[in-house]
């Protein structure tokens, strides 16, 4: 099969309309297509399939005019972002990204494919769905009883190096009990889902308090703590702690456990790797193990390319199946994409919920995206049977091009 990928200048060509096009014609029946494994994934033409072709071109176009300004040497964007931080020291690898690529996934074919959609790159916060699925995978096997146990029950003491603890337990090379605080101990799997467990302490060199500082330098280390699951925090040393936790849950390396239940058996690459920090390790049933990073803060996390993301957005679309297998429990998923009682538009991480379309005006309520700094962005519309990859646009240019994806689509869409 001929597989065509467009460059920018192709894209803006005023032949885009013809080039889009990325198989023969054929007629697709109302069954959603199955994409085999990652060398084998049917291409529709864009008209056959029911999508107004300029108009298509239209948005992809839009989605590369909109390409984010900051440099694609990532390493060097970190260091002029979150590495001014206090203790911002990038930890974990980071690529010389691709320029703005995306995939557009209609019914399971791919109707649309620009930039460089092979190019594996870091995806950073989409990072955080995984690790999510992660846990979800544990429930769905009894090894989490509910999503309403405190972790505490479920963490055993971990060595781990001197200056990672809860305050007052830093020093020394011990075995240490993170949940053991009068706040910390209170802390759920929902609370950490949820990024509403305001925990308190370091991890792998970095305190809680040092991601997204409030500008009160006297706050750092005296803010009262407030109540697990009362306020809505942002917070990727959580996000890592969360990680650990599923690690100890599973007692094998989650990238592992990802590829096993999930990757594989949805057809993924073997391109993607989940990578920790270079002081991400701890010792398991007399093993090394690297607990990955789940929020890629500080380099790191989900190194994937375009179609692996469109994969999985595809997965969660289909509530957990995979053609005829069921990969995740549909309860689970459902679970993903309610929101919390602290913040309705966000679900477990890292499914970013459009609720009354506040966060993009074009698209209907129902829809997620699993969304990324960069921005990574994958947006996930089960009604519509599409799946949207756009990776590193400027997030805030994105509803325009759903927009124009929706005006491809004509009557045959649901924005409701």
């Amino acid at each position: 099969m001929i597989r065509h990928t467009f460059s920018p200048a192709m894209a803006a060509s005023l032949l885009f309309a013809v080039a889009v096009t990325l198989a023969p014609t054929a007629s697709i029946d109302a069954q959603t297509y199955w994409p085999g494994t990652h060398l084998d994934w049917e291409r529709r033409d864009p008209a056959a399939a029911g999508f107004d072709p300029m108009r298509l071109a239209d948005a992809v176009q839009a989605a590369i005019a909109a390409e984010s300004d900051s440099p694609r040497d990532l390493s060097l964007n970190h260091d002029m972002t979150f590495g001014r931080e206090p203790r911002g020291e990038a930890i974990g690898p980071f690529t010389v990204r691709a320029p703005q690529s995306g995939v557009i996934v209609h019914k399971g074919y791919i109707v649309a494919e620009w930039g460089d959609p092979e190019k594996v790159d870091n995806t950073f916060s989409v990072a955080k769905s995984f690790l999510s699925t992660t846990v979800g995978l544990a429930w769905d096997r009894g090894l989490i009883r509910s999503v309403d146990d405190r972790v505490r029950s479920y963490m055993p003491p971990i060595v781990l190096e001197s200056g990672d603890g809860e305050p007052g337990d830093q020093d020394g090379r011990r075995p240490k009990l993170l949940f053991e605080s009068d706040n910390n101990r209170k802390i759920t799997w929902d609370h950490l889902l949820r990024q509403t467990s305001d925990w308190e302490g370091t991890l792998w060199g970095k305190p809680e308090w040092a991601d997204r500082p409030d500008q009160d330098r006297s706050t750092w280390l005296t803010r009262p703590r407030v109540e697990p699951g009362t306020v809505y925090e942002y917070n990727d040393t959580r996000v890592n702690l969360l990680a650990l936790a599923a690690t100890s849950v599973w007692r094998q390396p989650l990238p592992k456990v990802l590829r096993e239940h999930v990757m594989d058996p949805i057809g993924a690459s073997p391109t993607w790797r989940w990578h920790g920090y270079e002081n991400s390790w701890f010792t398991m049933d007399g093993n090394m193990v690297q607990a990955p990073s789940g929020g890629s803060h500080w380099g790191g996390g989900m190194l994937i390319n375009a179609f692996d993301l469109a994969r999985f957005g595809l997965l969660t679309m289909h509530k957990g199946m995979w053609n005829d297998q069921r990969i995740i429990s549909e309860e689970w998923i459902d679970l993903s994409t309610t929101g919390g009682a602290v913040n309705e538009g966000y679900g477990f991480m890292n499914f970013m919920l459009n609720q009354n379309g506040a966060r993009y005006s074009n698209a209907p309520d129902y829809t997620w995206t699993h969304s990324g700094a960069g921005s990574n962005l994958v947006y996930v519309d089960p009604a519509n049977e599409l799946v949207v990859v756009a990776r590193w646009i400027r997030g805030n240019q994105f509803n325009e091009v759903l927009g124009l994806i929706f005006e491809a689509m004509g009557e045959m869409a649901s924005t409701n």
